[in-house]
């Protein structure tokens, strides 16, 4: 190698590194809040406390099940007075964006909607990414709606095993309007509907036919299908919903002689 040569290959001295942690941080410790503390804020509709609660009723920590108890307890005089609706669909279906659009419509209206959005857990790790309410940036910042994400944990029907508390929570916080989005199911995640008076399923074009009428399944614990997406293809949109319909005469009339509806919609251009 010819003298005087440097090569980028070398190595050099470095630079010292700086400390990973700002040596003047404090952390604050967070106030325990009394029972008192956590009924009277849901009760006054305080976001924090409420998200607090929830929280603390959906932990696994055996010294916080007798507080959870106490703030359902507190709660469920002023709970049962919401509409609360389930939503569902596979993965991809366009659940999310959905939500993004019909709460921003109810808000509109005058109504205080709170989203409880189910996040699928991993089998490997069982964390979560609680992404859903990315897909939701105007109703995250509006001041009529409240959006929670938890995990589902290891519980199966496309629910938290807190949810239903979750609820009597949220209506207790002055939310009419209850919105629970369940994780991208298939044909046997239902548990939802026995928790809201409103069952709405999700569906895509080219993904059914009248077989899933003999299938039964979540298609018979539907209020109300909807095509969603249908500004990509109206043409195969109307063609699902009337293979739907056709699938949903195989049903027996529920006793509430309530008619299933099939329905397109977009919620991209709402």
């Amino acid at each position: 190698m010819a003298e005087g040569f440097q090569s980028a290959l070398t190595e050099r001295e470095g630079i010292e590194q700086p400390l990973q942690v700002n040596p003047n941080l404090v952390r604050r410790k967070r106030r325990i809040l009394t029972l008192d503390d956590y009924v009277q804020g849901i009760l006054k509709g305080d976001r924090v406390i409420l998200s607090r609660a929830i929280t603390m009723i959906e932990s696994a920590n055996p010294a916080h099940f007798d507080m959870a108890q106490a703030i359902i307890e507190g709660c469920l005089p002023r709970s049962g007075k919401s509409l609360r609706i389930g939503i569902t669909g596979v993965p991809g279906v366009g659940k999310s964006t959905f939500i993004e659009a019909f709460g921003k419509l109810l808000t509109s209206m005058g109504h205080k909607v709170a989203v409880l959005a189910i996040d699928p857990s991993s089998e490997r790790t069982k964390g979560s990414i609680l992404g859903d309410k990315t897909r939701m940036e105007s109703l995250s910042v509006d001041p009529d709606a409240f959006i929670r994400p938890s995990p589902s944990g290891s519980t199966l029907g496309g629910v938290a095993r807190k949810t239903r508390e979750s609820i009597v929570l949220c209506e207790a916080a002055g939310f009419d309007v209850i919105i629970v989005e369940t994780v991208g199911v298939g044909q046997s995640e239902t548990v939802v509907k026995s928790m809201v008076d409103f069952f709405l399923l999700l569906q895509l074009a080219n993904t059914g036919d009248e077989l899933q009428g003999i299938k039964r399944g979540i298609m018979e614990m539907a209020d109300m299908i909807a095509i969603n997406k249908c500004d990509l293809d109206k043409t195969k949109a109307e063609l699902a919903a009337a293979q739907y319909r056709n699938a949903l005469h195989l049903f027996p009339m529920p006793d509430s002689q309530w008619m299933v509806k099939v329905m397109l919609c977009s919620a991209y251009t709402h």
